[in-house]
């Protein structure tokens, strides 16, 4: 299995939350902000953690924090930013807003690292997580070529890669949600008290 010293954490934390109205890697469950629950699945798994965020309030978490190279170009900017920051092959990035994801879900991702894949990637619900995934550092150069293009969806920038899918069983679907919306949040606080 790839060591630690091998693989950074990668958090994304520079949306503009402009459906939940205020930056969601600092909403709190539990007391606890959302980023921080990020960071606790990732610290036992890598080497380095960066957060990438314009919010200066992100420094208060102790770690390199780097801002978006592109402004308001959504996750392929973060993406981007982050891979260009990172001294490491393997990278594994996370958006900020999904507060149960633990470190045994992200350690499938690990685990299925091959000689082929650039991008390893969780499928919850039947939906493919670019922001729950593995990347090689390698893929910074496409990301920056999208971006010179204009290109800011994810899921666009994604199929340019040789890619792999790790399926979650029904049981574990739950660790991936994410929240955008005040409803959104109230299905996780539930869900986490549960």
């Amino acid at each position: 299995m790839i060591e630690k010293k091998d693989i950074t954490g990668i958090i994304l934390a520079g949306g503009k939350s402009s459906r939940m109205g205020t930056d969601k890697g600092l909403l709190l469950l539990n007391d606890k902000a959302f980023v921080q629950y990020s960071i606790d699945a990732l610290k036992k798994l890598v080497s380095e953690i960066i957060i990438v965020s314009d919010n200066p309030n992100y420094d208060a978490f102790g770690l390199k924090r780097i801002n978006d190279i592109t402004k308001n170009a959504g996750p392929v900017a973060g993406i981007c930013s982050g891979l260009e920051a990172t001294s490491t092959e393997y990278n594994l990035i996370l958006s900020c807003d999904i507060p149960l994801i633990t470190s045994d879900l992200l350690k499938k991702l690990i685990e299925s690292i091959d000689d082929t894949s650039e991008v390893i990637q969780i499928e919850s619900n039947g939906k493919t997580m670019p922001l729950i995934a593995l990347y090689k550092k390698q893929c910074k150069d496409k990301f920056y070529d999208f971006l010179k293009n204009d290109e800011r969806r994810l899921r666009i920038a994604v199929k340019a890669f040789k890619s792999k899918n790790i399926v979650l069983e029904k049981e574990n679907e739950m660790f991936t949600m994410n929240v955008n919306t005040q409803n959104e949040l109230k299905a996780v606080e539930d869900a986490y008290n549960r």
